[in-house]
């Protein structure tokens, strides 16, 4: 019996994927012993798993694998990973589908109800009406199917009710989600398989919908968190401190000390630059790039020790299987650095191999301006979230004209070098 060990927190949902899939294939599968922070900072793990992240995976044969949806293809029997080419591309389709289009909705609406961010009016009023709309197309679906695909469960049912499992259990209350009774019938049938409700336990649908927990909140973000509510509570103290509702300047001055800096971005301690970025990017975005590439060089040459310019290499390109993938991907990395918007201007693309075997077929790029000189994204821990799975190398394009020419390549977003660009292209500007 093929067999192997498991590295994961406890509860985890990607985890469960795994567990159930080996359930139903009869995977011989151990559960690790795992402690964050300990047991992903240790040499040993990281020599299996060098980003430290679980899922991890390693078989009695020594073979090391960490990203859910491949320890959940390498444990499956062949029912699971679907038995013809139609279903087994079917399978792969509801995988991606929910990756992309149910987690990061999910996290959106159910990650403020759990403490670990902070709410957002607009993005979960947006989440919500993304989910409906995936919600009724899963729904048409199921209209006439038990599973997603085949007669049998497969892995496209274990993914996808994993990934819903947060929003049936937190928020989807029983008004939400009474226009989607196929979809709901489904769901009730995978969490009573013998297999899931091993791995999952009970799992109760909510009654009500679950809001913001702000207390949660603070408790994950004790130097963060909701500004409003911080000047409450500190009203609140200083009443109970002195009924006599006076000032008291040690105590204020006490308050002032503990209360945390306001974060600064890194750009705006660099010297100043006389370029006005927004003057490239109107140039860039109305006119053909033979026209604003000259316009470009000479706009910067006289300033141009205050830029600098990144050509970026996606670590795991040969995870990407559409070319869709790869722009999800780059959305999200365009969110988290909202903050060096204004300070710099680059473009993702994905070039595509047909020739090429499925590993090799994609690989995701990218190239970056950005004023100064050090390298942009380690100047804040939250810009590097998506960086830090990139490999960046340092342009010297006024030394070298063969850079100079693959950044107006790039940033042309057209097939050139004879290498070809897919249209999933995405401008950070």
């Amino acid at each position: 019996m093929a067999s192997g060990t498991l590295y994961a927190y406890n509860g985890s949902l990607k985890a469960a994927k795994v567990q159930i899939a080996a359930e139903y294939s009869g995977f011989k599968l151990n559960q690790g012993s795992f402690e964050y922070g300990k047991t992903n900072t240790s040499s040993e793990f990281l020599k299996k798993f060098p980003l430290g992240k679980v899922p991890a995976f390693e078989s009695n044969e020594g073979q090391c694998l960490y990203e859910t949806d491949a320890i959940c293809y390498f444990v499956s029997n062949s029912q699971l990973k679907g038995n013809s080419a139609i279903d087994q591309a079917l399978v792969q389709q509801y995988m991606a589908f929910s990756n992309n289009e149910i987690t990061p909705s999910a996290c959106t609406w159910t990650f403020p109800c759990l403490g670990f961010k902070q709410y957002n009016k607009a993005d979960t009023t947006a989440a919500q009406e993304h989910l409906k709309k995936v919600f009724t197309m899963l729904n048409d679906t199921l209209l006439t199917r038990t599973f997603l695909v085949g007669e049998r469960v497969t892995l496209a049912d274990i993914t996808l009710c994993c990934d819903l499992v947060c929003l049936y259990k937190l928020v989807l209350d029983p008004k939400f989600r009474a226009p989607f009774g196929n979809l709901n019938r489904w769901f009730m049938t995978c969490i009573n398989q013998p297999q899931f409700k091993k791995i999952l336990g009970e799992v109760k649908l909510a009654e009500t919908m679950a809001q913001f927990d702000n207390k949660k909140y603070q408790e994950f973000h004790p130097k963060g968190g909701n500004k409003k509510d911080d000047k409450k509570q500190e009203k609140k103290t200083e009443k109970k401190q002195d009924k006599s509702d006076k000032p008291d300047p040690k105590g204020a001055a006490a308050a002032a000390a503990a209360k945390p800096a306001k974060k600064v971005n890194p750009f705006t301690l660099l010297p100043q630059s006389p370029l006005i970025l927004d003057e490239w990017k109107k140039m860039y975005s109305n006119n053909e790039i033979g026209v604003s590439m000259p316009w470009f060089w000479d706009w910067i040459k006289d300033d141009k020790d205050n830029w600098s310019f990144w050509h970026g290499t996606y670590n795991f390109s040969n995870e990407i299987k559409v070319p869709f993938m790869a722009r999800n991907g780059f959305r999200g990395f365009d969110s988290r650095i909202e903050g060096m918007r204004k300070y710099g201007m680059g473009t993702f693309v994905i070039f595509v191999n047909e020739d090429a075997p499925q590993p090799e077929k994609f690989k995701s790029e990218a190239i970056f301006m950005f004023r100064g000189q050090e390298q942009p994204f380690t100047l804040d821990d939250d810009w590097n979230t998506d960086a830090e799975h990139w490999t960046w190398k340092k342009l010297e394009p006024f030394n070298n004209q063969k850079e100079k020419d693959m950044i107006a390549g790039y940033w042309s977003c057209e097939t050139f070098d004879e290498r070809t660009v897919d249209d999933s292209y995405h401008i950070f500007k």
